[in-house]
């Protein structure tokens, strides 16, 4: 069929940490947003897993770039080859022509005009003919399975790499919306500056990652589910002889209080500038959880105790955006909140 297919589709969630692509309803690619570059020549040396793999240990002719910061295309060269690429990967069979593409793609909602057209000029640089654009929420709700067209109010607060979204969503719209440039990436510099600061031991990006996902919680009591000790390894940042630091999760949840005060802050501000019929809807029907955000133990209970309306944490918070934004690419026509 490769030689009559002329377009295909593609939709895309191009997030700050993951970038995932699906195309007939399944998840072909679900790779991290990182690419390498040859300082030299500027060619694409790797892009995806293979490229995160040599983030943070390259030498002087090797640069590996995350191409997106707060959620926003801030390196626009390095954000197209890493598009190319990763459709790349999904053209796997052999085209005797690369077919023209139609994509939707997920976009954070509080961008500006030039951050819009900065995500439809990369697509449209690595080959896509039709560029669709939905908002980051609004593909959240659809890939949890709310019926967003409906005449009632739902709240969706996804918590991404580099930004968080909270809206309320009622007839296929977006009625109140708050985007703050706080979530993953934020949480994990705050382990960074605190290793430093209160053990003297300096910790790579990678590995403050990995104290947050194996022991990131958002209470200092998390009762029976408790992770283990972590065991940290790095130098002593004054004498640089190495060091070994055990990281429990209260030590993590009390230095990210800060930045998750935050996000409580944002979700109470979005709440207040909601009109009081959708308010009561959110009440009745709980506030939804999606986004790598999502996983850090305790913060749907944090959340919960804090401002009195349940908070659920989708059923696969990484992928519910690139779910909804398949969802939307197959409805084209009958959704009106798509941009053009």
């Amino acid at each position: 069929m490769g030689l009559f297919s002329f377009t295909q589709e593609i939709a895309m969630d191009l997030g700050t940490a993951n970038t995932i692509i699906i195309t007939n309803g399944k998840i072909v690619v679900d790779e991290p947003s990182v690419v390498a570059l040859d300082r030299r020549t500027d060619k694409m040396i790797a892009v995806g897993e293979k490229a995160k793999l040599m983030h943070e240990k390259t030498h002087e002719n090797i640069r590996t770039i995350r191409p997106l910061r707060d959620g926003v295309i801030a390196d626009f060269y390095a954000c197209e080859q890493m598009m190319r690429g990763l459709i790349k990967q999904v053209n796997t069979r052999n085209h005797l022509f690369s077919p023209s593409l139609r994509m939707v793609i997920g976009v954070p909602s509080g961008s500006t005009e030039v951050e819009l057209r900065a995500v439809r000029d990369s697509a449209e640089h690595a080959g896509g003919r039709d560029v669709y654009l939905i908002f980051e929420p609004m593909a959240a709700a659809i890939g949890i399975g709310i019926d967003v067209e409906a005449p009632e109010g739902n709240m969706i607060v996804d918590i991404g790499g580099g930004s968080t979204e909270i809206a309320v969503i009622s007839l296929g719209g977006i009625v109140s919306n708050n985007s703050i440039r706080i979530a993953g990436d934020d949480l994990t510099a705050d382990i960074q500056e605190y290793m430093s600061r209160q053990h003297n031991v300096k910790v790579s990006e990678r590995m403050a990652e990995r104290i947050k996902i194996n022991v990131g919680a958002a209470l200092t009591e998390l009762g029976d589910d408790a992770p283990e000790d972590y065991i940290v390894h790095g130098p002593n940042r004054i004498t640089a002889l190495p060091m070994e630091v055990p990281v429990c999760y209260q030590e993590v949840a009390h230095c990210l209080e800060k930045s998750i005060s935050k996000v409580e802050t944002a979700i109470l501000s979005a709440l207040e500038n909601t009109p009081p019929e959708l308010y009561a809807d959110i009440v009745h029907n709980g506030i939804y959880l999606a986004g790598g955000g999502a996983l850090l133990r305790g913060l749907d209970k944090r959340l919960t105790d804090k401002i009195n309306i349940p908070f659920h944490i989708a059923e696969d918070p990484l992928h519910a955006v690139a779910k909804g934004t398949g969802v939307a690419l197959k409805n084209v026509d009958r959704f009106s909140f798509l941009m053009r």
